[in-house]
């Protein structure tokens, strides 16, 4: 609300003969000047009528009177005893001219118990203790713990997590527990109001509003089976997997992740739509694995020589670079260098909007899909098929770049977890200019935590070096054949 300073008495005056006049003309009232000769006009009753009303901004504390309770913390509480380790070191990557004075540096990591906690949150869906979270939260946690508003702490174990989704469902042994009320993420509109309630930095119930920025965003280095919630929702670590609300108090997203060129709060935060991740959590109730949608096709941009060259009438679609032998796409004739400009009677205005709508499709449905072939339209009827199992395991063996670090870093799998006696962390596959190769970082080793959070996966790896600071020291956990070494790094803002 405008705060009005009164500087001068005769300001008093004229308010008070403003009101009187005002009172006394009805419709038409005159507002003195500061000079007092100067007289304006207040608008006509139909001048006013198409004067944009005030927007008030609502109480959301019924929401949070409501469903506060149903709010969990989820962490990972895991002790264990770390072995000695002689062997050797260098810090200094080798055309560092420090290099040479520290070829032999013998390191020793002496035997300790180490404890690390990961904190994100959930909300429970079920009065006997169904929980959702992002699948990113939990995933390669050993001891999860969940800890409601009262302090009441429960181990809970994975009923099912969806890399893909980024969505996990999690079970906790209790009872008449509080709920939320799920809602329906299709009928948010830009520039609605949103409420987000988590735990961040461990901090219970804290709540933020802001509106919806956008639909059906795609990031990139993220699945693009996600159509994300776009808001300015503020979202800090320890909000991953907590619940956005609308308006009604109904949960229509996941929190997940922010945009942030130096770790912290840039009025970009990205959410799970609740139907995208309910349609995994179904699967995990009914303990059934969860299919995709699949049209067997290489999709790639259309840009704005390739609409010219292609006789498209706009810059839109999805333009197919390669058709998969024997794939639904193939068996009804579509072919490289045709354009999919509607799926399903939507339209497909880039090639971030077709993979959502094919990933939601239940395998087996028959949809319409519209194409233009050298600037021709037609329509095919096509039997959506299921994603090949290959395809779904590779999933957990991605890889991704984290140009932050300056490094590539993948999937640790059993056999490199075996080879360095670790069971937990990611494998830097390649290195590049960057603060990585800056403090000597190598291929083949294993970054096991950064800024004292347990590394579990490339993904869990990307989000919390997103969130890190710019220009303030960072630990590093490192692991390679000879041993385990803390390094400090220090990232920049973008």
């Amino acid at each position: 609300m405008k705060k009005i300073q009164w500087r001068k008495p005769h300001y008093i005056i004229s308010l008070t003969v403003a009101v009187a006049l005002g009172l006394g003309l009805g419709a038409t009232g005159w507002v003195f000047g500061e000079s007092g000769h100067t007289i304006t006009p207040l608008p006509s009753p139909s001048r006013a009528a198409t004067m944009p009303r005030l927007v008030k901004i609502p109480d959301f504390s019924p929401i949070v009177k409501k469903y506060g309770n149903a709010i969990v913390n989820i962490s990972d509480s895991d002790t264990k005893t770390t072995h000695g380790h002689q062997g050797f070191f260098n810090p200094f990557p080798q055309n560092s001219p420090f290099y040479r004075f520290f070829h032999r540096l013998p390191n020793y990591t002496p035997p300790e118990n180490e404890i690390t906690h990961v904190i994100g949150s959930g909300f429970i869906i079920s009065h006997d203790g169904y929980i959702v979270t992002a699948g990113h939260v939990v995933r390669g946690m050993r001891h999860i713990m969940v800890t409601l508003t009262n302090h009441h702490a429960y181990r809970a174990k994975v009923v099912g997590l969806s890399v893909r989704y980024d969505t996990a469902l999690l079970k906790i042994h209790a009872h008449d527990l509080p709920i939320v009320q799920l809602g329906n993420s299709k009928n948010l509109q830009v520039g609605q109001w949103l409420l987000a309630i988590g735990m961040p930095f461990g901090l219970y119930n804290t709540v933020t509003q802001g509106v919806v920025s956008a639909m059906d965003r795609s990031l990139p280095h993220d699945d693009q089976y996600i159509p994300f919630i776009q808001s300015d929702v503020p979202i800090n670590p320890g909000n991953s997997g907590g619940p956005i609300f609308n308006m009604r108090g109904q949960v229509v997203g996941i929190n997940d992740q922010i945009y942030t060129t130096d770790g912290g709060y840039m009025g970009l935060s990205f959410s799970i739509p609740i139907d995208t991740a309910m349609h995994a959590v179904h699967a995990f109730e009914r303990h059934q694995k969860l299919k995709f949608g699949w049209l067997g096709v290489e999709l790639q941009s259309v840009t704005p020589q390739m609409a010219r060259a292609l006789h498209l009438p706009e810059q839109v679609g999805a333009l197919i670079a390669q058709v998969v032998p024997s794939s639904p796409a193939a068996k009804v004739g579509l072919k490289s260098g045709e354009v999919i400009v509607a799926y399903d009677h939507r339209p497909i205005y880039n090639i971030s909007t077709l993979p959502p709508l094919v990933g939601d499709t239940t395998p087996g449905r028959t949809v319409a899909i519209g194409v233009i072939d050298h600037g021709k339209s037609k329509t095919l009827q096509v039997q959506v098929g299921n994603m090949p199992q290959k395809m779904l395991a590779a999933t957990n063996q991605r890889s991704i770049d984290i140009r932050r670090l300056g490094l590539r870093v993948g999937t640790l799998g059993p056999k490199e977890q075996q080879k360095l006696g670790v069971d937990h962390g990611v494998l830097i596959q390649s290195v590049y200019p960057g603060p990585a190769s800056f403090i000597g970082l190598r291929s083949g080793m294993a970054i096991l935590s950064i800024n004292q959070q347990r590394v579990t996966s490339p993904e869990q790896l990307a989000h919390l070096v997103k969130a890190l600071p710019a220009n303030t020291p960072i630990s590093m956990h490192i692991r390679n054949h000879h041993g385990s070494i803390f390094v400090v790094i220090t990232l920049p803002t973008q």
